[in-house]
């Protein structure tokens, strides 16, 4: 049987913690963040951890990882 191939967009954009969670930068930071509160940009500093609803497609996407 052939090896499975990962999906790029989600090798680049996603990591799993040694539990298994699912790792992504936050949403939502990438232009017009000058009409943003400065509290909303700190909030948005980092990662966060994906809920579980999405985070059940991940290991399809990423099924070596």
């Amino acid at each position: 049987m052939p090896k499975m191939k990962t999906k790029s967009s989600a090798k680049k954009r996603f990591k799993f913690t040694a539990s298994g969670k699912v790792i992504a930068t936050q949403a939502n930071k990438q232009h017009n963040m000058r009409k943003r509160s400065k509290s909303q940009l700190r909030n948005q500093r980092g990662t966060t951890i994906l809920p579980k609803m999405e985070a059940r497609r991940m290991p399809q996407y990423m099924p070596y990882a």
